[in-house]
């Protein structure tokens, strides 16, 4: 099993009480609170989740660290909620024989206190003082980390994101003209403390609910819409900044955008909704494809060994494995405008779709045949070397996060949930 890594599929349910702790570094900022004595809590069982029991000191604790961070809302409630679905997650891992190894709990631990730029040690020693014991902030990343590591193994054979999905992700973003969006906002000013701002802002960064962030802005933000909680009215994409344009794009609703920095303040930005007023003409900017040469041209030969090769990929990068061990001449893969590519190879791959092939093509005066397979097509308005792979990442993180989701809402929908 490999390290657990902390990442951005938990998804919306761990949004109120797993993403906070993203900005553990926020204490610092923040004056510690008295610690709190062993003797001021109570260990008896405050909620039964199945066979697993939350004591009224897990709560304490959980409440007593989101209340350091700042949290906004009803804290005790979302540490209570944010036991019951760790409960239910450890179930599920032990119900599959899932468990880390102290060693990789131990990496988690080091990964998340590697936000705050202080060694674990002195992290700890943090947040003793705010009566936060060790072992509560173990058991919070233990969690956290085994069910990231259980939705991995249980899901990712099932996510498939398709170059289409990933044109269509691009196309959203070229045709941001005919898209109007209903954003949040929040300035948080860096002043005197600017490490102190841009703790605030990463664990804002992290909300992923709308009421929660509009409580936020109200308790924060420095903009004139903070009294509305942050909330500008529908205007169309195009009037926001080329980079914020971007990023917008690239959210669901309830997602937040990472801190971006502007004059004097941390800025950060909420989709609550998006629509489209038109739909433009499709025009693209370059056509990603792949050529295979087959000795032969439309020989019966060459012919079979070209759908002997079509039957066994499915996509442009599996051509990298036919090739292999052939010499590196015969697999040419390019990305061009469309006004650069050869007539005859345009026609051809004007008539394919994502992933599909065509033997029109042959080269050396017919005597060797040219597999075409098309990529992708990068739409006009979005960079011809845009990263491809990154937005695809993005995509498959999102299919995650969604069997994350519902794969919990299962859990709590079977828990026998006693409080």
């Amino acid at each position: 099993m490999s390290t657990p890594a902390t990442t951005r599929f938990q998804g919306k349910s761990r949004a109120g009480a797993r993403a906070l702790p993203l900005a553990l570094a926020m204490m610092l900022a923040l004056a510690p609170l008295a610690p709190q004595g062993a003797s001021a809590q109570t260990f008896g069982p405050a909620i039964r989740v199945n066979d697993k029991v939350i004591t009224q000191y897990e709560i304490d604790q959980r409440t007593r660290l989101l209340t350091v961070l700042g949290a906004p809302g009803d804290v005790r409630k979302m540490a209570r909620d944010a036991l019951i679905d760790e409960k239910l997650e450890l179930g599920a891992a032990d119900s599959f024989g899932f468990a880390l190894k102290d060693d990789q709990i131990q990496a988690a631990m080091e990964q998340y206190v590697s936000r705050t730029q202080l060694s674990l040690n002195d992290f700890l020693a943090r947040l003793s003082q705010a009566g936060i014991d060790k072992e509560s902030f173990r058991d919070f990343v233990r969690a956290g980390a085994t069910w990231q590591e259980l939705v991995r193994a249980r899901f990712q054979s099932k996510v498939d994101v398709t170059e289409q999905e990933v044109d269509a992700a691009l196309a959203a973003q070229a045709n941001q003209g005919s898209v109007s969006v209903a954003i949040s906002e929040i300035f948080i000013p860096t002043g005197s403390d600017p490490q102190g701002a841009a703790r605030l802002a990463e664990q804002i960064s992290q909300i992923h609910s709308i009421p929660a962030f509009a409580d936020a802005a109200r308790k924060v933000s420095a903009g004139q819409s903070a009294a509305e909680g942050g909330k500008v009215d529908w205007m169309p994409i195009s009037n926001l900044p080329p980079v914020l344009q971007t990023q917008i794009m690239a959210l669901k609703p309830g997602e937040v955008t990472p801190p971006l920095q502007v004059q004097g303040a941390l800025a950060l930005f909420q989709l609550r909704a998006l629509r489209e007023n038109a739909a433009p003409k499709k025009t693209y900017s370059a056509i990603d494809f792949a050529r295979y040469y087959i000795p032969g041209g439309h020989s019966p030969e060459a012919m079979a060994r070209a759908a002997q090769i079509a039957q066994s990929i499915d996509t442009c990068d599996d051509l990298y494995g036919i090739n292999k061990g052939q010499p590196e001449k015969l697999l040419d893969r390019v990305s061009l405008a469309p006004d650069k590519i050869p007539t005859d190879e345009a026609v051809a791959l004007a008539k394919l779709d994502d992933n599909e092939i065509s033997t029109a093509v042959t080269r050396d005066n017919g005597q060797t045949l040219e597999l075409l397979m098309l990529c992708g097509r990068t739409p006009a308005g979005v960079p011809a070397d845009i990263d491809r792979t990154k937005v695809m990442n993005q995509l498959k993180d999102r299919q995650l996060s969604s069997y994350a989701d519902g794969y919990l809402a299962e859990l709590r929908a079977d828990a026998r949930i006693v409080q």
